[in-house]
């Protein structure tokens, strides 16, 4: 229980509203880390309205309960502040037939049985139908898995194979006929088209390009159907304890958008962050300007997401070293190096923070050398800019982005990368390669986000153990923190959320589990059994009675 902790805290902490009024509700009894490196330790948590207005022993905060106040005895179980999200996608609606020929976390199926899947959905669904499927870099290096082969296998369906990375995508003829993209389309900014040696479209397209035909696809959906799906979402993430979330919103456009979230009032914290297909930085600010940026209670619209390049799956990721399987191959940049000087004079005038995809080693110095030359490292750390991803931020480019005060946001499932993946491309899991435990010894602040399963307790497993490289893995506390307090400095919210505290929001979770003591294998089994957020409950397996056999 860190009693030793808690004794040598020993004097209760409490907001100065505090004093005279009684909490509305206490949790006590329990094992709570708060996330606040100054007392990181405590027994219980004293609420009133949506605030927290003490933390202390289970003693002391008992000494403050009046005769209204609801008291829940936690029985030892942890409670840790709400887990903020930093990055997550939601408001996909699903429409047509989707079916999954790799059912693994990261489908790699064989072009073949992906064919076979096809026609047999072609034949039992009506002409028209959209035909969908997630697939790997196997189907994007094969040049024979294309729309003509597509076009044989359902020539009356629009066929869309989607990559698991969300980079790169397959479209049958009449797919492209769907979305309007006709044989003389033209590249266009940050995205292209893969075209054969006679110039005709493969219906292969990357970056931009796919981004473009998916939000479209997205938002002609019902809104209805918008609204459900997010719900959904918001309902499973706070079964998991997460209180809030930061959506990289490339499914929906801007009128959308507002009206979904509005619609559907969201019981967590959403921050839905723009994601424009304009390719350029004064299209993006036309596209999003007079946008209601807070739509609902808990909504909030602001920020904007650039990527500047892909992945090292699909060999897009922009690198000073060739690839290894393709010789003389680095990749590629989204953008040339005069447009991201444009994306952050943008930033410069607007004030917008900006998230910028990066994977590659390449793209760190072109954005470090342009934000140094366009403003001072003190005008750059009032902005926060991040990095979304970041997996090659190491070495000599640390200082730099500890001066600029780059927030790193990194995915811990991306830690777990296939072994044979990295051999193909770069012989191995090179040094410097998904750093951690280095970015934060240099300074620089880490958040966390899902970027895929919803479960941040299966991201706290693999940022702890960090598969790829063990020696950058974090303790527990650090990870728990990544998630909570980290993600709330990335959104500018770190005096609201993030830790446990006098004056802060109450959005907390309480375990299933002793995340800081299970084996790591458990920790993935993690849910949360009852979840507040500023002080309400919004998921609850704790206190409901149990239902009558």
């Amino acid at each position: 229980m860190h009693r030793s902790i808690i004794a040598a805290l020993a004097v209760l902490v409490m907001a100065p509203a505090a004093h005279g009024q009684a909490p509305d509700l206490i949790l006590t009894g329990g094992k709570v880390f708060t996330a606040d490196s100054a007392r990181p330790w405590a027994e219980a948590v004293a609420i009133r309205g949506d605030r927290i207005v003490a933390v202390g022993s289970t003693a002391e905060i008992s000494g403050l309960a009046g005769a209204s106040t609801r008291r829940i005895s936690l029985d030892g179980r942890v409670v840790i502040p709400g887990i903020n999200d930093a990055h997550d996608h939601a408001g996909d609606a699903e429409f047509g037939v989707r079916f999954s020929a790799d059912p693994s976390p990261m489908p790699d199926p064989a072009f073949a049985a992906v064919l076979d899947s096809v026609r047999a959905v072609a034949a039992r669904t009506p002409a028209g139908t959209w035909i969908r499927a997630t697939i790997g870099a196997r189907i994007l290096d094969d040049t024979a898995a294309r729309r003509t082969a597509l076009d044989r296998a359902a020539p009356r369906h629009p066929v869309l194979l989607s990559a698991w990375t969300g980079h790169g995508a397959v479209l049958n003829t009449a797919a492209l006929r769907a979305v309007r993209i006709p044989e003389s389309a033209r590249d266009s900014a940050g995205g292209w088209y893969e075209r054969d040696a006679s110039g005709r479209l493969t219906g292969a397209m990357h970056e931009y390009a796919q981004w473009r035909v998916l939000q479209r696809l997205h938002s002609a959906s019902p809104d209805s159907a918008i609204v459900a799906s997010l719900q959904r979402y918001a309902a499973g993430a706070a079964a998991m304890g997460i209180t809030s979330v930061q959506i990289m919103n490339g499914y929906l456009d801007a009128p959308t958008t507002v009206r979904v979230l509005r619609q559907a009032r969201l019981p967590i914290r959403v921050r839905a962050i723009p994601f424009s297909m304009t390719g350029s930085p004064a299209g993006a600010a036309d596209e999003w300007r007079g946008v209601e940026r807070n739509p609902a209670p808990k909504t909030v619209i602001s920020g904007v997401k650039w990527i500047l390049d892909a992945t090292p799956i699909d060999r897009n990721a922009a690198m000073r070293q060739a690839y290894a399987d393709r010789p003389g191959w680095h990749g590629r940049l989204n953008f040339p190096p005069d447009t991201i000087r444009a994306i952050l004079a943008q930033a410069l005038a607007s004030r917008e923070q900006l998230m910028l995809h990066i994977s590659g080693d390449s793209a760190l110095p072109v954005l470090f050398s342009a934000m140094q030359s366009l403003a001072p490292d003190s005008v750059w750390r009032q902005l926060r800019v991040r990095i979304e991803h970041g997996d090659w931020l190491s070495g000599e480019l640390l200082p730099v982005a500890r001066r600029l005060g780059v927030v790193l946001v990194q995915n811990p499932t991306h830690l777990a990368l296939d072994p044979d993946m990295l051999q193909a491309r770069f012989g191995g899991a090179p040094a410097g390669l998904l750093p951690l435990r280095t970015v934060l010894a240099a300074g620089v602040p880490v958040a966390f986000g899902s970027d895929g399963p919803n479960n941040p307790f299966l991201n706290l497993m693999l940022a702890t153990v960090h598969p790829t490289h063990p020696d950058e893995a974090l303790t527990r506390e650090q990870a728990v923190i990544a998630y909570t307090r980290g993600s709330a400095y990335a959104e500018f919210a770190e005096r609201e959320k993030g830790t446990l505290a006098p004056g802060m929001l109450a959005d907390l979770a309480v375990l299933s589990q002793d995340i800081f003591s299970v084996p790591p294998p458990a920790l993935p089994g993690t849910t949360s059994v009852l979840t507040l957020v500023g002080g309400r409950i919004m998921h609850d397996e704790l206190t409901r009675p149990l239902p009558r056999l």
